[in-house]
């Protein structure tokens, strides 16, 4: 059985807070706003803390280790990144291009679970403009109230962010953010205020943003649905062309097989067990590993919630999907 224990990377940011303390993360700062939870990304990179690959980077196994996760170009960097975000104030008003139009490895579409979120708690999500003509004009004039559009969130809500869309985290949200692994972001508009450090306004790229961004603005349909897994519920939140991501929310002693050459878990709430032959790893909220596929059959009991995402297989692309990106 290969389990990858990973350690997050931290980032302060100028809009972060404390509550990722709430992980048993350590944090350094009062302004803590990201946990690169699972991470190659050169920006913040993943450690492995047990096992015969501790004190390895998750970059270093991708790299030199393909095998491990079922054999990859040497070329192709780790497609998936997870954070958890905590956002104090809120997010500048960002978007973000897609494999096409990065200079990255890859685009940057993205997904939210919404851990918690204080009371009156909104993101930012699309816009009200119909046409690029229209979406200059109002970003010109920073004619936000009429631009932007805001959609009430709490706990549970889940949203998918295809490369394209035009959003923000809002204030009081504290949020689980499964991705492709780029760390390209192009802002519109960061609510005035000054960089602590510099104080100067962060910069903006509004030129590049806007030629990212779709218009108009359309939501995706989400294609939710549920299974019972003994006792377990397996809510497939999304299956996208990037990634699919799954919650279990554990209620006992539940059976899996691992089918994919490796997926990503989160343990975002409770304490739980998981078992595979002789090895048993004790989870708790904010743990985070990779599964790799010659783990086989395993166990989960205890009570508990886990988000589980992989790359998307060929097989599900062949399906129709719920979301298709440009």
């Amino acid at each position: 059985m290969t389990v990858l224990m990973l350690q997050p990377a931290l980032h302060e940011k100028i809009w972060g807070g404390t509550k990722l303390k709430t992980f048993g993360y350590n944090l350094t700062s009062d302004h803590v706003g990201e946990a690169w939870v699972v991470s190659a990304h050169a920006n913040g990179v993943s450690t492995v803390t047990q096992g015969e690959f501790a004190g390895q980077s998750l970059a270093q196994l991708w790299s030199e280790q393909p095998a491990l996760f079922g054999g990859h170009d040497p070329k192709q960097a780790f497609p998936l990144l997870v954070k958890i975000l905590d956002a104090q104030q809120n997010l500048s008003i960002q978007v973000h291009p897609n494999d096409k139009q990065s200079s990255e490895n890859f685009g940057k579409t993205e997904s939210w679970y919404i851990l918690e979120a204080t009371p009156g708690a909104k993101l930012y999500y699309g816009h009200h403009a119909s046409t690029k003509a229209a979406l200059r004009t109002l970003v010109d004039n920073q004619d936000w109230d009429a631009l932007l559009r805001t959609i009430p969130v709490q706990a549970g809500d889940f949203f998918y962010v295809p490369a394209g869309t035009f959003h923000a985290l809002g204030a009081g949200v504290l949020a689980l953010e499964i991705q492709q692994s780029s760390d390209t972001t192009y802002r519109f508009y960061d609510f005035d205020r000054l960089d602590p450090t510099t104080h100067q306004p962060r910069p903006l790229q509004i030129e590049a943003a806007l030629a990212v961004t779709k218009t108009p603005h359309v939501d995706p349909i989400l294609n939710q649905r549920s299974r019972l897994q003994d006792q377990t519920i397996v809510t497939r939140l999304l299956t996208s062309p990037k990634f699919t991501i799954d919650k279990l929310s554990v209620r006992g002693d539940s059976h899996f097989n691992q089918h994919h050459p490796y997926e990503l878990y989160n343990v975002i709430a409770g304490e739980l067990t998981l078992t595979a032959g002789q090895a048993t790893y004790p989870l708790k909220k904010g743990d985070n590993f990779i599964m790799l596929k010659d783990t086989g059959n395993y166990t989960l009991s205890g009570r508990g919630e886990v988000i589980v995402s992989f790359v998307t297989p060929t097989s599900y692309r062949e399906q129709e999907l719920s979301y298709l990106d440009n």
